[in-house]
Protein backbone atom coordinates (compact mmCIF):
# COMPACT_ATOMS: atom_id res chain seq x y z
CA UNK A 1 0.00 0.00 0.00
CA UNK A 2 3.00 2.35 0.30
CA UNK A 3 2.71 3.48 -3.33
CA UNK A 4 -0.99 4.21 -2.91
CA UNK A 5 -0.30 6.27 0.19
CA UNK A 6 2.57 8.12 -1.46
CA UNK A 7 0.39 9.08 -4.40
CA UNK A 8 -2.33 10.40 -2.12
CA UNK A 9 0.43 12.55 -0.65
CA UNK A 10 1.31 13.67 -4.17
CA UNK A 11 -2.26 14.85 -4.69
CA UNK A 12 -2.09 16.84 -1.50
CA UNK A 13 1.24 18.28 -2.58
CA UNK A 14 -0.51 19.58 -5.68
CA UNK A 15 -2.37 21.89 -3.30
CA UNK A 16 0.67 24.17 -3.39
CA UNK A 17 0.34 25.52 -6.93
CA UNK A 18 0.49 24.86 -10.66
CA UNK A 19 2.44 27.83 -11.98
CA UNK A 20 0.47 30.68 -10.39
CA UNK A 21 -2.71 28.68 -9.99
CA UNK A 22 -3.10 27.94 -6.29
CA UNK A 23 -4.94 24.63 -5.81
CA UNK A 24 -6.38 23.00 -2.73
CA UNK A 25 -7.41 19.35 -3.03
CA UNK A 26 -10.76 18.80 -1.32
CA UNK A 27 -11.43 15.14 -2.12
CA UNK A 28 -9.20 12.29 -3.29
CA UNK A 29 -9.23 8.52 -3.67
CA UNK A 30 -6.46 5.95 -3.29
CA UNK A 31 -4.41 5.54 -6.46
CA UNK A 32 -1.51 3.54 -7.88
CA UNK A 33 1.60 5.08 -9.52
CA UNK A 34 1.40 6.95 -12.82
CA UNK A 35 2.46 4.91 -15.85
CA UNK A 36 3.53 5.82 -19.36
CA UNK A 37 1.74 4.66 -22.50
CA UNK A 38 4.64 6.22 -24.47
CA UNK A 39 4.33 5.82 -28.26
CA UNK A 40 1.15 3.77 -28.21
CA UNK A 41 -2.47 4.78 -28.67
CA UNK A 42 -3.53 2.85 -25.59
CA UNK A 43 -4.75 5.59 -23.24
CA UNK A 44 -8.08 3.75 -23.03
CA UNK A 45 -6.31 0.75 -21.50
CA UNK A 46 -4.03 2.69 -19.15
CA UNK A 47 -6.89 4.83 -17.87
CA UNK A 48 -9.16 1.83 -17.30
CA UNK A 49 -6.40 -0.20 -15.66
CA UNK A 50 -5.67 2.72 -13.34
CA UNK A 51 -9.38 3.03 -12.57
CA UNK A 52 -9.67 -0.69 -11.76
CA UNK A 53 -6.51 -0.57 -9.64
CA UNK A 54 -8.17 2.17 -7.57
CA UNK A 55 -11.29 0.03 -7.39
CA UNK A 56 -9.22 -2.82 -5.95
CA UNK A 57 -7.80 -0.45 -3.33
CA UNK A 58 -11.30 0.81 -2.52
CA UNK A 59 -12.56 -2.75 -2.12
CA UNK A 60 -9.68 -3.71 0.19
CA UNK A 61 -8.02 -6.01 -2.34
CA UNK A 62 -4.61 -4.38 -2.00
CA UNK A 63 -2.37 -2.71 -4.51
CA UNK A 64 -1.91 -4.39 -7.90
CA UNK A 65 -0.21 -3.32 -11.11
CA UNK A 66 -2.35 -4.77 -13.89
CA UNK A 67 -0.90 -5.53 -17.33
CA UNK A 68 -2.30 -3.17 -19.94
CA UNK A 69 -0.67 -5.00 -22.83
CA UNK A 70 -2.29 -8.30 -21.91
CA UNK A 71 -5.62 -6.58 -22.55
CA UNK A 72 -4.36 -4.66 -25.60
CA UNK A 73 -3.36 -7.95 -27.22
CA UNK A 74 -6.85 -9.43 -26.93
CA UNK A 75 -8.40 -6.17 -28.08
CA UNK A 76 -6.29 -6.27 -31.26
CA UNK A 77 -7.42 -9.83 -31.97
CA UNK A 78 -11.04 -8.78 -31.47
CA UNK A 79 -10.59 -5.76 -33.75
CA UNK A 80 -9.02 -7.80 -36.54
CA UNK A 81 -11.91 -10.25 -36.38
CA UNK A 82 -14.48 -7.43 -36.43
CA UNK A 83 -12.71 -5.66 -39.29
CA UNK A 84 -12.60 -8.80 -41.43
CA UNK A 85 -16.29 -9.57 -40.94
CA UNK A 86 -17.09 -5.95 -41.85
CA UNK A 87 -15.20 -6.38 -45.15
CA UNK A 88 -12.40 -4.07 -44.04
CA UNK A 89 -14.74 -1.31 -42.86
CA UNK A 90 -14.05 -1.84 -39.16
CA UNK A 91 -11.73 0.07 -36.89
CA UNK A 92 -8.25 -1.40 -36.49
CA UNK A 93 -6.68 1.71 -35.05
CA UNK A 94 -5.01 1.78 -31.66
CA UNK A 95 -7.78 3.65 -29.87
CA UNK A 96 -10.75 2.27 -28.00
CA UNK A 97 -12.98 2.95 -24.97
CA UNK A 98 -13.07 1.69 -21.40
CA UNK A 99 -15.65 -1.05 -21.99
CA UNK A 100 -13.13 -2.66 -24.36
CA UNK A 101 -10.94 -3.41 -21.35
CA UNK A 102 -13.87 -5.03 -19.54
CA UNK A 103 -14.85 -7.10 -22.58
CA UNK A 104 -11.31 -8.44 -23.03
CA UNK A 105 -11.05 -9.04 -19.28
CA UNK A 106 -14.16 -11.22 -19.46
CA UNK A 107 -12.68 -13.16 -22.37
CA UNK A 108 -9.16 -13.90 -21.20
CA UNK A 109 -8.75 -12.69 -17.62
CA UNK A 110 -5.81 -10.54 -16.54
CA UNK A 111 -2.22 -10.84 -15.34
CA UNK A 112 0.06 -8.52 -13.34
CA UNK A 113 2.42 -6.17 -15.17
CA UNK A 114 5.42 -8.08 -13.85
CA UNK A 115 4.17 -11.18 -15.67
CA UNK A 116 3.44 -9.52 -19.02
CA UNK A 117 4.97 -6.12 -19.75
CA UNK A 118 4.13 -6.22 -23.46
CA UNK A 119 7.58 -4.93 -24.44
CA UNK A 120 9.38 -7.64 -26.38
CA UNK A 121 11.38 -5.41 -28.70
CA UNK A 122 14.36 -3.07 -28.65
CA UNK A 123 12.79 -0.23 -26.69
CA UNK A 124 12.53 0.62 -23.01
CA UNK A 125 9.02 2.00 -23.58
CA UNK A 126 5.89 1.07 -25.51
CA UNK A 127 6.13 1.76 -29.23
CA UNK A 128 3.42 0.25 -31.40
CA UNK A 129 3.99 1.87 -34.78
CA UNK A 130 5.78 -1.05 -36.45
CA UNK A 131 3.54 -3.68 -34.88
CA UNK A 132 0.39 -1.92 -36.08
CA UNK A 133 1.80 -1.65 -39.61
CA UNK A 134 2.46 -5.40 -39.59
CA UNK A 135 -1.04 -6.22 -38.36
CA UNK A 136 -2.65 -3.94 -40.93
CA UNK A 137 -0.66 -5.66 -43.68
CA UNK A 138 -1.74 -9.11 -42.50
CA UNK A 139 -5.36 -7.93 -42.28
CA UNK A 140 -5.15 -6.62 -45.84
CA UNK A 141 -3.97 -9.96 -47.20
CA UNK A 142 -6.93 -11.80 -45.67
CA UNK A 143 -9.37 -9.25 -47.04
CA UNK A 144 -7.90 -9.52 -50.51
CA UNK A 145 -8.08 -13.32 -50.38
CA UNK A 146 -11.57 -13.20 -48.84
CA UNK A 147 -10.42 -15.93 -46.50
CA UNK A 148 -8.70 -16.29 -43.14
CA UNK A 149 -6.45 -19.29 -43.53
CA UNK A 150 -4.71 -21.19 -40.72
CA UNK A 151 -1.58 -19.34 -41.80
CA UNK A 152 -3.37 -16.02 -41.25
CA UNK A 153 -4.17 -16.94 -37.65
CA UNK A 154 -0.60 -18.12 -37.14
CA UNK A 155 0.76 -14.87 -38.59
CA UNK A 156 -1.40 -12.71 -36.30
CA UNK A 157 -0.20 -14.71 -33.31
CA UNK A 158 3.39 -14.46 -34.50
CA UNK A 159 3.23 -10.67 -34.84
CA UNK A 160 1.73 -10.29 -31.38
CA UNK A 161 4.22 -12.72 -29.84
CA UNK A 162 7.11 -10.94 -31.54
CA UNK A 163 6.22 -7.46 -30.32
CA UNK A 164 4.28 -8.05 -27.10
CA UNK A 165 5.62 -11.44 -26.00
CA UNK A 166 4.10 -14.90 -25.72
CA UNK A 167 1.17 -15.33 -23.37
CA UNK A 168 1.72 -17.11 -20.05
CA UNK A 169 -0.48 -20.13 -19.42
CA UNK A 170 0.31 -20.07 -15.69
CA UNK A 171 2.37 -17.79 -13.47
CA UNK A 172 3.39 -17.33 -9.86
CA UNK A 173 2.47 -14.09 -8.14
CA UNK A 174 2.98 -13.31 -4.46
CA UNK A 175 3.57 -16.96 -3.67
CA UNK A 176 0.54 -18.38 -5.50
CA UNK A 177 0.15 -19.97 -8.92
CA UNK A 178 -2.53 -18.63 -11.24
CA UNK A 179 -3.87 -18.74 -14.75
CA UNK A 180 -5.01 -15.41 -16.21
CA UNK A 181 -8.59 -16.47 -15.57
CA UNK A 182 -8.03 -17.59 -11.97
CA UNK A 183 -6.10 -14.40 -11.19
CA UNK A 184 -9.00 -12.32 -12.50
CA UNK A 185 -11.37 -14.36 -10.34
CA UNK A 186 -9.18 -13.76 -7.28
CA UNK A 187 -9.45 -9.99 -7.75
CA UNK A 188 -13.23 -10.09 -7.46
CA UNK A 189 -13.93 -7.51 -10.16
CA UNK A 190 -17.48 -7.88 -11.47
CA UNK A 191 -17.40 -6.09 -14.83
CA UNK A 192 -21.20 -5.78 -14.90
CA UNK A 193 -20.92 -3.38 -11.94
CA UNK A 194 -19.58 -0.62 -14.18
CA UNK A 195 -21.69 1.77 -16.22
CA UNK A 196 -20.90 4.37 -18.85
CA UNK A 197 -22.68 7.74 -18.76
CA UNK A 198 -22.80 10.67 -21.17
CA UNK A 199 -24.81 13.80 -21.91
CA UNK A 200 -25.96 14.92 -25.35
CA UNK A 201 -29.18 16.50 -26.56
CA UNK A 202 -29.58 14.51 -29.80
CA UNK A 203 -30.86 11.48 -27.86
CA UNK A 204 -33.52 11.24 -25.12
CA UNK A 205 -32.35 11.61 -21.54
CA UNK A 206 -32.42 8.61 -19.20
CA UNK A 207 -32.07 6.19 -22.10
CA UNK A 208 -29.01 4.35 -23.37
CA UNK A 209 -27.69 4.95 -26.87
CA UNK A 210 -24.67 4.00 -28.94
CA UNK A 211 -22.22 6.88 -28.72
CA UNK A 212 -21.28 8.04 -32.21
CA UNK A 213 -17.50 8.15 -31.98
CA UNK A 214 -15.07 6.08 -34.10
CA UNK A 215 -13.51 4.32 -31.09
CA UNK A 216 -16.87 2.86 -30.08
CA UNK A 217 -16.23 0.05 -32.55
CA UNK A 218 -17.85 -2.48 -30.20
CA UNK A 219 -21.10 -0.49 -30.37
CA UNK A 220 -21.51 -0.15 -26.62
CA UNK A 221 -24.39 1.90 -25.26
CA UNK A 222 -24.06 4.75 -22.76
CA UNK A 223 -26.77 6.13 -20.48
CA UNK A 224 -27.69 9.69 -21.45
CA UNK A 225 -28.17 12.18 -18.61
CA UNK A 226 -28.87 15.91 -18.44
CA UNK A 227 -25.55 17.72 -18.17
CA UNK A 228 -26.04 19.04 -14.64
CA UNK A 229 -27.02 15.58 -13.45
CA UNK A 230 -23.99 13.99 -15.08
CA UNK A 231 -21.73 16.47 -13.30
CA UNK A 232 -23.52 15.83 -10.00
CA UNK A 233 -22.92 12.09 -10.42
CA UNK A 234 -19.21 12.64 -11.06
CA UNK A 235 -18.89 14.97 -8.06
CA UNK A 236 -20.87 12.66 -5.80
CA UNK A 237 -18.74 9.68 -6.78
CA UNK A 238 -15.45 11.46 -6.07
CA UNK A 239 -16.73 12.77 -2.73
CA UNK A 240 -17.86 9.26 -1.75
CA UNK A 241 -14.55 7.52 -2.46
CA UNK A 242 -15.28 6.31 -6.00
CA UNK A 243 -13.00 7.32 -8.85
CA UNK A 244 -14.13 7.94 -12.43
CA UNK A 245 -12.75 6.83 -15.79
CA UNK A 246 -12.99 9.85 -18.13
CA UNK A 247 -13.01 10.11 -21.92
CA UNK A 248 -12.83 13.49 -23.59
CA UNK A 249 -11.20 16.07 -25.83
CA UNK A 250 -7.65 17.17 -25.03
CA UNK A 251 -6.92 18.78 -28.39
CA UNK A 252 -8.05 22.18 -27.14
CA UNK A 253 -5.59 24.99 -26.57
CA UNK A 254 -6.77 25.22 -22.97
CA UNK A 255 -5.48 21.72 -22.24
CA UNK A 256 -1.92 22.34 -21.06
CA UNK A 257 -0.44 19.24 -19.50
CA UNK A 258 2.95 20.91 -19.01
CA UNK A 259 1.26 23.52 -16.80
CA UNK A 260 -0.86 20.95 -15.00
CA UNK A 261 -4.20 22.53 -15.96
CA UNK A 262 -7.03 22.33 -18.48
CA UNK A 263 -9.20 25.45 -18.77
CA UNK A 264 -12.04 26.79 -20.91
CA UNK A 265 -11.68 30.59 -20.69
CA UNK A 266 -14.35 33.12 -21.60
CA UNK A 267 -12.69 36.04 -23.42
CA UNK A 268 -15.92 37.57 -24.76
CA UNK A 269 -17.92 38.61 -21.70
CA UNK A 270 -15.70 41.16 -19.96
CA UNK A 271 -18.45 41.92 -17.43
CA UNK A 272 -17.27 38.80 -15.61
CA UNK A 273 -13.74 40.19 -15.28
CA UNK A 274 -12.38 42.48 -12.58
CA UNK A 275 -12.39 46.19 -13.40
CA UNK A 276 -8.61 46.15 -13.81
CA UNK A 277 -8.60 43.13 -16.13
CA UNK A 278 -11.53 44.48 -18.11
CA UNK A 279 -9.69 47.74 -18.70
CA UNK A 280 -6.65 45.86 -19.99
CA UNK A 281 -8.64 43.45 -22.19
CA UNK A 282 -11.20 45.89 -23.63
CA UNK A 283 -8.92 47.31 -26.40
CA UNK A 284 -7.77 43.82 -27.42
CA UNK A 285 -9.27 41.48 -30.00
CA UNK A 286 -10.64 38.17 -28.77
CA UNK A 287 -7.60 36.43 -30.23
CA UNK A 288 -5.28 38.74 -28.31
CA UNK A 289 -7.26 38.22 -25.10
CA UNK A 290 -7.02 34.48 -25.57
CA UNK A 291 -3.26 34.73 -26.12
CA UNK A 292 -2.97 36.56 -22.81
CA UNK A 293 -5.11 34.07 -20.90
CA UNK A 294 -3.27 31.13 -22.44
CA UNK A 295 -0.06 32.14 -20.71
CA UNK A 296 -1.65 30.30 -17.76
CA UNK A 297 -0.42 33.00 -15.41
CA UNK A 298 -3.51 32.82 -13.20
CA UNK A 299 -7.22 31.89 -13.32
CA UNK A 300 -9.65 33.89 -15.44
CA UNK A 301 -13.44 33.58 -15.83
CA UNK A 302 -14.48 30.53 -17.85
CA UNK A 303 -17.28 29.78 -20.28
CA UNK A 304 -20.67 28.91 -18.81
CA UNK A 305 -21.26 25.58 -20.53
CA UNK A 306 -24.92 24.79 -21.18
CA UNK A 307 -26.18 21.60 -22.87
CA UNK A 308 -26.55 23.68 -26.05
CA UNK A 309 -22.96 24.92 -25.92
CA UNK A 310 -21.75 21.39 -25.33
CA UNK A 311 -23.85 19.95 -28.17
CA UNK A 312 -22.65 22.61 -30.61
CA UNK A 313 -19.05 21.67 -29.87
CA UNK A 314 -19.77 17.99 -30.51
CA UNK A 315 -21.75 18.47 -33.72
CA UNK A 316 -19.27 20.97 -35.19
CA UNK A 317 -16.48 18.43 -34.57
CA UNK A 318 -14.70 20.88 -32.28
CA UNK A 319 -15.15 18.49 -29.37
CA UNK A 320 -13.59 15.18 -30.34
CA UNK A 321 -12.96 11.79 -28.75
CA UNK A 322 -9.22 12.08 -28.08
CA UNK A 323 -8.04 10.68 -24.80
CA UNK A 324 -8.97 8.70 -21.70
CA UNK A 325 -7.73 9.58 -18.22
CA UNK A 326 -8.60 8.82 -14.60
CA UNK A 327 -10.41 11.32 -12.34
CA UNK A 328 -9.14 10.79 -8.81
CA UNK A 329 -10.30 13.80 -6.84
CA UNK A 330 -11.66 17.34 -6.61
CA UNK A 331 -9.78 20.59 -6.06
CA UNK A 332 -10.42 24.31 -6.05
CA UNK A 333 -8.27 27.27 -7.05
CA UNK A 334 -7.73 30.52 -5.16
CA UNK A 335 -11.01 31.87 -6.56
CA UNK A 336 -13.03 28.86 -5.44
CA UNK A 337 -13.41 27.43 -8.96
CA UNK A 338 -13.84 23.65 -8.99
CA UNK A 339 -11.32 21.38 -10.75
CA UNK A 340 -11.04 17.65 -11.27
CA UNK A 341 -7.77 16.05 -10.19
CA UNK A 342 -6.78 13.92 -13.15
CA UNK A 343 -4.26 11.11 -13.45
CA UNK A 344 -2.77 10.88 -16.93
CA UNK A 345 -0.75 8.09 -18.58
CA UNK A 346 2.06 10.18 -20.06
CA UNK A 347 4.64 9.39 -17.41
CA UNK A 348 5.84 11.62 -14.61
CA UNK A 349 8.52 13.68 -16.37
CA UNK A 350 6.42 15.74 -18.79
CA UNK A 351 5.14 18.15 -16.16
CA UNK A 352 6.07 19.23 -12.67
CA UNK A 353 3.06 17.60 -11.03
CA UNK A 354 3.92 13.93 -11.13
CA UNK A 355 1.90 13.26 -14.28
CA UNK A 356 -1.32 14.77 -12.89
CA UNK A 357 -3.29 17.82 -13.94
CA UNK A 358 -6.37 19.70 -12.76
CA UNK A 359 -9.21 20.13 -15.27
CA UNK A 360 -11.65 22.97 -14.61
CA UNK A 361 -15.36 22.37 -14.18
CA UNK A 362 -16.07 24.34 -17.37
CA UNK A 363 -13.58 22.26 -19.32
CA UNK A 364 -15.06 18.99 -18.05
CA UNK A 365 -18.62 20.13 -18.78
CA UNK A 366 -17.67 21.03 -22.34
CA UNK A 367 -15.17 18.33 -23.26
CA UNK A 368 -16.37 15.11 -21.64
CA UNK A 369 -17.38 12.43 -24.13
CA UNK A 370 -18.44 9.90 -21.49
CA UNK A 371 -17.43 8.57 -18.08
CA UNK A 372 -17.38 5.12 -16.50
CA UNK A 373 -17.88 4.43 -12.80
CA UNK A 374 -19.21 1.83 -10.37
CA UNK A 375 -22.98 1.61 -10.34
CA UNK A 376 -22.98 1.94 -6.54
CA UNK A 377 -21.74 5.51 -6.99
CA UNK A 378 -25.05 6.44 -8.63
CA UNK A 379 -27.79 8.02 -6.50
CA UNK A 380 -30.45 5.42 -5.69
CA UNK A 381 -33.22 7.33 -7.48
CA UNK A 382 -31.17 7.67 -10.67
CA UNK A 383 -30.14 4.05 -10.61
CA UNK A 384 -33.79 3.03 -10.32
CA UNK A 385 -34.82 5.37 -13.13
CA UNK A 386 -32.16 3.91 -15.43
CA UNK A 387 -33.21 0.35 -14.54
CA UNK A 388 -29.75 -0.54 -13.19
CA UNK A 389 -29.89 -3.28 -10.55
Amino acid sequence: MKHAVSFISLLLAMSVSAQTYDFTVTDSVAVTPVKNQASSGTCWCFATASFLESELLRKGKGEHDLSEMFIVRQKLINQLNDNYLRRGRGNIGQGSLSHTFLNAYNQVGIVPEEVYSGINYDSPRHNHGEMMAMLEAVAGVALKAKKRSPQYDAMVKSVLDTYLGSLPETFTYRGKTYTPESFAESLGINTSDYVELTSFTHHPYYEAFELEVPDNWEHARQYNLPLDELMDVIDGALRSGYSVCWDGDVSERGFRFANGVAINPDVRDLSRYSAADSAVFAPLTEAQRLDSVMTFSRPYPEIVVTPEVRQEGFESFVTTDDHLMHLTGLAKDQNGTKYYVTKNSWGTDRNGFGGYLNMSESFVRAKTIYVMLHKDALPAALRKRLGIR
